[in-house]
This record gives C-alpha cells, sequence and structure tokens, in this order.
C-alpha cells in the first residue's frame, strides 16, 4: 500500500501556488501553468488519444502524425511524427501546453522546446494503473478534472472487473509478437506484459533484459508457449494467423493458436488498451476451455 501510494505521488502531484497548476511529469520534472491549458500539441497519436479522453480534445491545436483516434484527430494539424518533430511549426502554433512522449520523442526535440520556453509534459503510462494516473494529470493541466475523473474511473472499474474474473485462472504462457520480421516481443516491464498479467497469462519473455527484445524462432520453440497473440504484423486475424502456420512443420508449434488483436487496442497506452485487455483475456480463456 505504501508503494503504491508513493508512486501516485512520484507520477500525480498537483498543488496550487497563487492560483498555479503545477503537475509532475513521467520525467520527475515539475510542469506549472498559470491557467489550465488552452492550446495544446500532442507529441505521439495515443498522447492525442489521452487528452481527448481527458476532455481536451478541442483545444488540441497541433498533433503527431497517425493520431487518428478519435475520429476527429485526423482534423488536427500536424507537427511531424514522433521520431521527428517539426519545431518550426509547433512554434507557429504557439501552444501554452506540450503533452510529449517519453520512450518515443527525441529528448533532444523535448529540451529544445524547453529552452524556447515551451511547457511540455512529458509522459509515459508504463503500466496499467499509469493510465489513469495521467488522464487526471491531463485533466489538472487543462481545467478539465471532471471529465478526466470520469474516464479514469471506468478505466479503472474495467480493469477490476477483467482482474476478478480472469486474474486467478490458470496461467496460460503466451509469446506476444510486436513485429514478424524480424521476430519482435516485450519483456515484463511492458505495459502488453502487463495486460497478459491481467488475464492470468505469463509472458515467456518476461525476464528479457530489453524492453523491445529481437528474439529467434528458436527461442519462442524453445519457451513453449501455449499461444501466440499479435497483431502489429497483419491486418487481419487471417493474416496473422497465415504467417504462423508456416511454421506447422516444427511440432511444438504445430497446435499452437496465432491469435489476432488489433494494435490500436493493445500497443498504444490509452484507455483503448482495456478493450484489448478484453480481447486477450478471452482469448486466453478459450484456450484453457480447449485443454481442460
Amino acid at each position: 500500500m505504501m508503494r503504491a501510494a508513493c508512486a501516485l505521488l512520484a507520477v500525480f502531484s498537483i498543488a496550487a501556488h497563487a492560483g498555479a497548476i503545477t503537475v509532475n511529469d513521467d520525467r520527475g520534472r515539475t510542469i506549472i501553468l498559470a491557467a489550465p491549458a488552452q492550446r495544446i500539441v500532442s507529441l505521439a497519436p495515443s498522447l492525442t488519444e489521452l487528452v481527448f479522453a481527458a476532455g481536451a480534445g478541442d483545444r488540441l491545436v497541433g498533433a503527431a502524425r497517425f493520431s487518428d483516434y478519435p475520429p476527429a484527430a485526423k482534423n488536427i494539424p500536424l507537427i511531424g511524427d514522433a521520431s521527428r518533430i517539426d519545431l518550426e511549426r509547433v512554434l507557429q502554433l504557439a501552444p501554452d501546453l506540450i503533452v510529449g512522449w517519453k520512450s518515443g520523442n527525441q529528448m533532444a526535440d523535448i529540451e529544445r522546446l524547453e529552452q524556447l520556453g515551451f511547457r511540455v509534459y512529458v509522459a509515459e503510462p508504463d503500466t496499467l494503473t499509469a493510465i489513469p494516473q495521467t488522464l487526471r494529470a491531463i485533466g489538472a493541466l487543462t481545467g478539465t478534472a471532471d471529465t478526466a475523473r470520469r474516464a479514469a474511473f471506468d478505466f479503472e472499474r474495467g480493469i477490476a472487473a477483467l482482474r476478478a474474473q480472469y486474474g486467478a485462472r490458470r496461467t496460460v504462457p503466451v509469446f506476444y509478437e510486436i513485429w514478424h520480421t524480424p521476430l519482435m516481443t516485450v519483456n515484463g516491464r511492458h505495459i502488453i506484459s502487463d495486460v497478459i498479467r491481467l488475464c492470468g497469462g505469463k509472458n515467456v519473455f518476461d525476464d528479457a533484459p530489453m524492453l523491445v527484445p529481437v528474439v529467434s524462432l528458436e527461442s519462442v520453440i524453445t519457451a513453449h508457449p501455449a499461444a501466440v497473440i499479435g497483431g502489429g504484423s497483419a491486418t487481419t486475424p487471417g493474416e496473422f494467423a497465415a504467417q504462423w502456420r508456416r511454421h506447422a512443420d516444427f511440432a511444438e508449434l504445430a497446435g499452437v493458436p496465432a491469435l489476432y488483436v488489433h494494435p490500436d487496442l493493445i500497443q498504444r497506452q490509452t484507455p483503448r488498451i482495456l478493450d484489448g485487455a478484453r480481447v486477450i483475456c478471452e482469448q486466453l480463456e478459450s484456450i484453457r476451455s480447449n485443454h481442460r
């Protein structure tokens, strides 16, 4: 309990100082606004979603390429993509708040924006618990705290329901595929592994040292997964399954189902990951039912 409380305080600390809004971001930096942000730029598609979910989507004046959800996000002027920001375009938009991605944006770009005088809130919701914390922080910075609190509560309630239903079920070893060629997965610190654990599964590469490692097919076979889950390298369940059927001559993989989940529902750190979690929980439950 004490550890959770300390983590909450470290990620989300809001205080009033002479009417100012003060929020700690995921770098541990303190962001201070004199008033709720009215002009916001988002530097990643997932952050665009989070701003909308927190109730401040109508304040977005710029967003990173591939910001496509909700549909209104497609109409926002673009400022480059997550890995390469058009600093001149950001200057022209004159935001009073920029929301950045800790692991996806170039830190040199973030630092340059701060040197130019912009307030940059850098987020990295890398666990299911962190998503509602980020929503509340954005709500505080934008003056939409009530909407953000409701979105955070709905997410937490949905996660709690899945944990109660599936968390204690028989463990299913899972290989999660981020990409097919080269074959990429995630380790236990990734939010996708948090989803797999929520559903009563275990990522067979939990102990990998890198967050997103490249692995060999031989190492997947050795790990003995009961299911392969992914979707980033395919557009349909049939296409994803077909990629893995090519390995059916390996006896260890012949009976292992390859199950598709839309990447936007599991690989974006947004409230929609709850929908992806529901899909994965149902998939793992079907495997349990078929192996009684």
